[in-house]
Parts: structure tokens; sequence; C-alpha cells
């Protein structure tokens, strides 16, 4: 399959296919989330295709995500784990806190951002 050239995030275009890294049909990117002032790439927002874990969105972080290209979006995950993903939700849950951590949410405010996209709070 021809995936074109490798392009910005800034570019990635609404419907461009996703591909876990063992080459299997993920979904289509629904939202790409950046925060455009400081130039920082958060992840996208998936629409999983049919045989990929259910109707709802998915998120995948910039951390998840290996490549990008015009025809398509390369994941680090296999697609066992990108069936794994989480949904964008209004008020995501702690995954962990630890006082000792400080204040850091990254992961929650990502999937808020993601859910305001989505429905249409921005």
């Amino acid at each position: 399959m021809d995936i074109g050239p490798p392009i910005s995030y800034e570019v990635l275009a609404a419907g461009t296919k996703v591909l876990s890294s063992d080459g299997q049909d993920v979904g289509t990117v629904v939202h790409v989330l950046a925060d455009e002032r400081e130039d920082v790439f958060d992840g996208i927002v998936i629409a999983p295709s049919g045989g990929s874990g259910g109707s709802g969105h998915r998120f995948a972080d910039a951390d998840d995500i290996a490549e990008i290209h015009q025809g398509a979006v390369l994941l680090k995950l296999s697609g066992d784990a990108c069936a794994q993903l989480p949904e964008p939700t209004a008020n995501p849950g702690v995954m962990r806190e630890d006082p000792a951590d400080g204040p850091s949410r990254r992961l929650p405010d990502k999937l808020r951002r993601a859910w305001d996209l989505l429905s249409g709070n921005y």
C-alpha cells in the first residue's frame, strides 16, 4: 500500500486512514488535537474500523504515533493494543494519583480537549 510522503500533523486531514504497527486498518482520523499557540501535537481522535473495538471514537496520544503520511497515520501499537485505546470523555478518570507526581494531568487534559472538539465545545 502506498501511503505517500511524510507530512506534518498541521495538514493531516480528517478521513485519513490509521494503521497499526502490524498493518491492520484501525480506522480513520476524526480530529487532530494540537495546541497551535504552543506548536504542540497532542494526538488524534480515531473513528474505528468495523472490527477495531466498537463504534465509539478512540484517542491515540502523540507518543503512540510512529509516522504521519499523506495517505495514512502509522501507530506504534499492535492491532490488539489499538482496540484498547481510550475513548475521549468529558470527564476522564484519574489514571493514578500520587502527590509526589505534582499537578501533571496530561492525558486527562488531552481527553477533555478531544471531548470538547467532538461535542462542539471549542
